[in-house]
């Protein structure tokens, strides 16, 4: 059932791994106090359940082999809960869709709550790795981050159940309210004031007086091609297909472009991996917070932004965009 021992990921990082690593600064901290909408309209208040129950929250994805595998376990967490535990399974929305969701969680006959997210979730809870397991105890603080569906999780919900509940006074410095965002960006805006470190370690600025050429963002994920080749055939074919493009027209040097990577299932070393196994010759950023991600709203990969040489974002694609070399000339020749 170890994500890792499939073709993803590229390291040989396990995902118990990255899943406690990404809980170091969790746990043991209060948990955010948000709301969730599930895909059935309906809304769960997570404030209102710390210092009464405990919280289950399992971070997965339809097109994720142990996800899908650790399913059975799932389940039966949710029809053995009880009034002491809620138990909630949140599809972490990347290269996810909801009529997805709904047509598996019928083909499973799950009946738990769902909540499709928009990458705030992720972000307050420092999603890694898909499954990733999240254990509020009744005290409102975060008790566990893991991976797997084994005896370590099992463990953990018990404590969290068990564990005496604290009064809600005792939350109250958490955060309230949903996660506050930067605007999200549409075509027609100006590509926003940020920088983001490469792996080369040069600075590529967003806005910079100095360059005065069409910019191109490319949305990706290095895992893309390879691990969804069997869940996500087509997606895994856009991927390459957009490689291809992109290396071809980058080589041309009238358009700056920038890779934005995704953190899910991957770190700086795995990035650097597929730089290196693809000859993938323009600039690379990981966006490991997702940050990047959710402030242009993108959702699925490869997504690509064309920015003209004054900062207005003109284009946006998901997958090939056959007017791609076309759009750039123009846009070169003003």
């Amino acid at each position: 059932m170890l994500f890792s021992l499939s073709v993803l990921p590229l390291r040989a990082d396990t995902g118990q791994q990255r899943a406690e690593a990404a809980g170091h600064g969790l746990v043991g901290s209060l948990a955010p106090r948000l709301v969730l909408k599930t895909i059935d309209g309906k809304t769960i208040d997570l404030a209102s359940l710390y210092g009464k129950q405990a919280v289950y929250l399992k971070f997965w994805a339809t097109w994720c082999v142990p996800c899908r595998e650790q399913m059975p376990h799932l389940e039966h967490t949710y029809e053995q809960a009880g009034a002491d535990l809620a138990v909630i399974a949140i599809d972490v929305g990347f290269d996810d869709t909801v009529e997805e969701v709904r047509k598996y969680r019928q083909k499973m006959g799950l009946q738990m709550p769902i909540v499709f997210d928009d990458g705030s979730l992720g972000e307050a809870f420092n999603l890694r790795v898909t499954p990733q397991h999240i254990v509020i105890g009744r005290d409102g603080r975060i008790q566990y981050v893991g991976h797997m569906a084994d005896a370590k999780l099992d463990a953990a919900l018990l404590a969290a159940r068990t564990a005496a509940p604290m009064p809600m006074a005792g939350a109250a410095a958490s955060k309230s309210g949903v996660q506050e965002e930067a605007a999200h960006v549409d075509i027609g805006d100006r590509l926003p004031a940020f920088s983001a470190q490469t792996l080369d370690g040069a600075t590529f600025q967003a806005q910079d007086a100095a360059v005065k050429r069409p910019t191109v963002l490319v949305f990706l994920s290095p895992w893309c091609e390879s691990y969804l080749a069997s869940s996500r055939p087509a997606v895994a074919a856009s991927c390459r297909a957009v490689r291809e493009q992109v290396a071809k027209l980058s080589r041309q040097g009238s358009t700056r472009w920038l890779g934005i990577a995704s953190g899910l299932w991957a770190g700086k070393d795995d990035l650097s991996s597929y730089r290196d196994e693809h000859h993938i010759g323009i600039p690379l950023t990981l966006d490991e917070s997702g940050s990047l991600f959710r402030r242009f709203r993108v959702m699925h990969v490869p997504t690509l932004l064309v920015i003209d040489a004054d900062g207005k974002i003109v284009r946006r694609t998901e997958g090939v965009d056959a007017q791609l070399s076309s759009t750039l000339r123009a846009l070169s020749a003003r």
